[in-house]
């Protein structure tokens, strides 16, 4: 495209773009208000209506969007087809050629609003991270790991890599206790007690099952707890919890744990 038809194209003076500037500005503060309103909203209400609210906001950040350029654009170019799609074959070849990547993640981030692998407030694992999504944005999302740690990864990551999500979107989040004891033990008895433990746990989700599963090891038995709770921000504690009684429960009942070496024995 060359600069005279490129200059017909587009019709720039101080009044279109006092109108655009004010446009973008509007957008701009809604935008800003939904993200910072909303989530402290939700954070209020229970678990249900809570991941429905925090699921709104990236919905309706890209619809503010949508209507920015919607309005924006008329305003400095002839909105017909021809322009348009002369203007639109431009940008897409400067972006093709020198934000490849950047237009990547832009994609992303637009097939992530349609296909809604995470959602905020939703615990999710990518590229080996794993921590709760607290913003998305149509190039990056944001996540907290249990360590305090805020994770930026580019939403390009939804073409290479594998997305974990533990609950999405809604507040049913599966732990996982684990347990490692010696061969000689009564097998009923220890899934009994190990039952017991998740079901008088004050994190426990009773309308979700509990489910003790077995594995045999060459160095003894694995037991895996799987429960719920109550609220996916309590799974830390509610694993510590399953945990600390169920090693008490065990040492009552006289099961000896595990023991394995952790330097191999020699030759």
């Amino acid at each position: 495209m060359n600069p005279g038809t490129l200059s017909s194209i587009i019709h720039i003076t101080w009044d279109r773009l006092l109108h655009v500037a004010v446009i973008v500005a509007a957008g701009w503060a809604a935008i800003t208000i939904i993200k910072r309103v909303l989530p402290r909203l939700a954070e209020r209400l229970p678990g249900r209506q809570r991941q429905q609210v925090l699921g709104s906001v990236q919905v309706l950040r890209l619809l503010i969007i949508f209507l920015v350029v919607f309005l924006s654009v008329p305003l400095l170019i002839d909105p017909t087809f021809k322009n348009i799609f002369a203007l639109l074959g431009a940008l897409g070849l400067a972006l093709g050629f020198a934000l490849k990547d950047y237009a990547s993640s832009l994609m992303a981030g637009m097939v992530a609003v349609y296909e809604i692998p995470y959602r905020l407030g939703d615990w999710v694992e990518i590229d080996g991270r794993y921590g709760k999504v607290t913003s998305i944005g149509l190039r990056v999302i944001e996540i907290v790991t249990p360590d305090d740690t805020t994770v930026i990864i580019p939403q390009s990551k939804l073409w290479t890599g594998l997305v974990a999500n533990s609950n999405s979107g809604t507040q049913y989040l599966q732990c996982v206790a684990d347990f490692y004891l010696h061969p000689r033990h009564d097998p009923a008895a220890v899934q009994s007690a190990l039952h017991d433990v998740a079901l008088s746990s004050p994190y426990v989700q009773l309308k979700r099952p509990v489910v003790v599963v077995a594995q045999e090891q060459p160095w003894g038995t694995h037991y895996r707890l799987r429960a719920y709770p109550v609220d996916p921000r309590d799974q830390f504690q509610f694993i510590t919890d399953l945990c600390g009684r169920g090693k008490t429960t065990l040492m009552a009942l006289g099961v000896e744990f595990a023991a394995v070496s952790a330097v191999p024995p020699p030759p």
